[in-house]
């Protein structure tokens, strides 16, 4: 599960203006361009039917992007826009193309503090505004300070949607449910709670919660047969990619491959009887973001592989295999903090830049 010492290659090319560069790679040569720049802490991104796609700005921004032109939508709501928190993830739903409903999420002001939100809006018929905008999931109560509000969203094979929470930098929090904070959540795409959540019919729980034991899950995706992985950030050491299961305890702050900032060592150890092992983990940290698993539509070699993105070191991790293994890293220059990855409908793969701002795609 540890992260190899000498990774198998390492993979860099030049980006000029907007023209696509070639590279080689694993897998063979891989055109890469920047399609669109000049965004201001981008957040997540999705995409559209008419191939433009929407992208999220913490400071509380939508933009529609098609390549270099850029329009930034109204209608959106309050968010609160401190720290790590703001205006976070997208989801454009798969039944976009007949409801044109948009699903986000993002810190919310509360009575207590803030906490993480799910919202929908309805994408005006021109595409110029998000009308109705309602939110409708909060947690609760909200918690103090502006950190660890995980908030990926997607959207489950199952039609829910499944939202990630940080732990708010209150540890403890992450193993007691009477609080979401931590946790995987689950709810119906109007809001409400399904009735088969682990925790619905128990006394004192929060009913959303689907899965707990989490530090700060930064990413999200469904594997191709289905299955919801996340990966989320370690204290000093200890990043994690874990596959999500029903009522299970992912063993944050009682286990741990990191440590404390200080030094000190996390909880108990590395493992606990009803605790979750990770699929793999890295040490040191790379601070991992938005992920993707790769269909292998263009690049039939990656079919299978994760797409994970680095915010510390800047580059995308490859994973794949048998037990999971990293095996490639993929360094744009330029591209500072890798916040989101997608692979778009025609097999492209996506890659969002937080700290240039760019929007980039690689293509066979």
């Amino acid at each position: 599960m540890k992260r190899r010492d000498v990774l198998l290659s390492s993979i860099s090319f030049a980006i000029c203006g907007q023209a696509a560069s070639a590279l080689s790679t694993l897998a063979g040569e891989i055109s890469v361009e920047r399609i669109t720049g000049g965004l201001g802490q981008p957040w997540s991104f999705g995409f559209l039917p008419d191939s433009s796609v929407l992208i999220t700005e913490r400071d509380g921004a939508v933009i529609r992007a098609s390549g270099a032109t850029k329009t930034k939508l109204s209608g959106v709501g309050d968010v609160f826009a401190r720290g790590q928190g703001g205006l976070l993830d997208v989801l454009v739903p798969s039944d976009f193309a007949t409801s044109r409903m948009v699903y986000f999420t993002h810190s919310k002001s509360q009575s207590d503090g803030a906490g993480t939100a799910v919202e929908r809006a309805r994408l005006s018929d021109d595409a110029k505004a998000l009308e109705d905008w309602t939110v409708i999931f909060e947690i609760k109560p909200g918690s103090s300070g502006g950190r660890h509000f995980g908030s990926r969203l997607v959207e489950g094979s199952d039609g829910n949607l499944y939202i990630t929470v940080g732990d708010r930098g209150d540890r403890p929090s992450s193993q007691d449910t009477s609080n979401e904070n931590g946790s995987v959540l689950r709810i119906a795409r109007d809001g409400t709670i399904p009735s088969d959540n682990p925790l619905a019919k128990t006394n004192g729980a929060q009913p959303a919660i689907w899965s707990w034991g989490h530090r700060n899950p930064l990413g999200a995706a469904l594997v191709l047969e289905g299955r919801l992985w996340v990966a989320e950030h370690g204290a000093k050491g200890g990043d994690e990619i874990n596959v999500i299961r029903k009522g299970a305890n992912y063993g944050w702050p009682v286990i741990s491959y990191g440590r404390h900032y200080s030094g000190l060592k996390i909880g108990e150890g590395t493992s606990k009887d009803g605790m979750e092992q990770p699929q793999y983990f890295w040490d040191p940290s790379i601070a991992p973001s938005g992920m993707m698993f790769y269909s292998g539509k263009q690049v039939a070699d990656w079919r299978g592989s994760l797409f994970v993105g680095s915010l510390k070191f800047d580059y995308i991790s490859r994973l794949s295999g048998d037990p999971l293994k990293e095996v490639e890293e993929i360094r744009i220059p330029g591209a500072e903090r890798i916040r989101d990855i997608r692979e778009a409908p025609d097999g492209s793969i996506w890659v969002l830049a937080a700290g240039n701002g760019s929007l980039y795609r690689m293509s066979m």
